[in-house]
C-alpha cells in the first residue's frame, strides 16, 4: 500500500466548506475570539503536520458554515516501523473545531495503520490532547502544544509493544470482543456468540494472532465499518451500520484504547 496522501487546499474546500468559513455564529459574545481553522491548518503545514483526512458532522441548521470538524494530520518524516523495519503506522493528530462557540480547539494524538487505513484513538494519562479556548491564539502557543505531544512518541511506542507482547487466551479474547461492543452500543444491544466470534476473525495476515494490538485492532475496525447483526431492545435482529459520526468514532475508540490497557494491567 501507498503511504499517506496530503489533501490540496481545493480538496480540503470541497470536503468541508467550513473549515474555511471566517464568520460566526450570531449569538457569541465579544470575549469569543475566532480560530479560523484554515489558519491552523497552515501553521500545522509549517511544522511539517499536513492533513490527510477530513470529516464533518451532519447538521440539521441552515448555518452549516460554523459546524464542527475534524481534520486528520500526519508527519511524513514520523513514522513507527514494525518489527522487519518497514514503516507500519504513522501518529496522527487530530484538529476538531467548530466556528459557532460550541467546542474549543482540540487535538487528540491517534495512530494510522498503514496496512488497513484506519486509525484508533489515543487516550491515557501519559500523553492526550491539548484545547485551546476562542479566547486568543497564536503560532508559538500551538508550536509548544504540538512539540509537546511529539515527545511523548517514545511512550506510545512503548506501550504500542506493550500491546504486541501480552497474549490473551480465546477466553479473554470473547471477553474483550463483547466489552468493546458495550463501549460502541451500551447495553441496549446485544450480539449472539457467532457474531462476537466474527469481530475476532482476523480477515488479512496482518491481524492474525492472540496478542492485545491485533485482537484491538479486529475488533475495532469491524466495529467501525458495521454490517454485521445484533438484537436491540426489542427483540428484532438488525444489521449495524458504519460508523460516520466522528464524534461517535473518537468516543469508541477512546474506550477501546482503555480497555486494552485493562487487559495489558491485568
Amino acid at each position: 500500500m501507498e503511504n499517506l496522501k496530503a489533501l490540496s487546499r481545493e480538496e480540503l474546500q470541497s470536503l468541508a466548506p467550513s473549515i474555511f468559513n471566517h464568520t460566526v455564529g450570531t449569538k457569541l459574545t465579544e470575549k469569543y475570539i475566532h480560530i479560523p481553522t484554515d489558519t491552523i491548518v497552515e501553521d500545522m503545514e509549517a511544522l511539517g503536520w499536513v492533513p490527510y483526512e477530513v470529516k464533518t458532522v451532519r447538521s440539521r441548521t441552515k448555518n452549516a458554515a460554523t459546524k464542527k470538524h475534524l481534520i486528520q494530520f500526519f508527519n511524513p518524516e514520523i513514522v513507527i516501523n514494525n518489527e522487519e523495519g518497514k514503516a507500519d503506522m504513522y501518529p496522527s493528530l487530530l484538529l476538531i473545531n467548530s466556528h459557532d462557540g460550541s467546542t474549543a480547539v482540540r487535538f487528540e494524538m491517534g495512530v494510522f495503520r498503514i496496512v488497513c487505513e484506519n486509525g484508533l484513538v489515543i487516550k491515557s494519562e501519559d500523553f492526550g490532547g491539548f484545547k485551546m479556548r476562542h479566547m486568543g491564539y497564536s503560532f508559538a502557543d500551538l508550536r509548544v502544544y504540538i512539540n509537546q505531544l511529539v515527545e511523548t512518541l517514545p511512550t506510545v511506542v512503548a506501550n504500542l509493544n506493550k500491546f504486541s507482547q501480552v497474549e490473551m487466551t480465546p477466553e479473554q479474547q470473547y471477553e474483550f470482543a463483547l466489552k468493546a461492543v458495550e463501549a460502541r452500543f451500551g447495553e441496549e444491544k446485544q450480539l449472539s456468540s457467532d457474531e462476537v466470534n466474527n469481530l475476532l476473525l482476523a480477515e488479512r495476515k496482518e491481524d492474525v494472532g492472540n496478542n492485545v494490538w491485533v485482537v484491538l485492532n479486529r475488533v475495532q475496525e469491524k466495529l467501525t465499518s458495521g454490517g454485521f447483526g445484533y438484537m436491540n431492545a426489542k427483540g428484532k435482529t438488525r444489521k449495524a451500520r458504519a460508523i460516520k459520526n466522528f464524534t461517535q468514532d473518537i468516543d469508541m475508540n477512546t474506550k477501546l484504547w482503555a480497555l486494552a490497557e485493562e487487559f495489558v494491567a491485568a
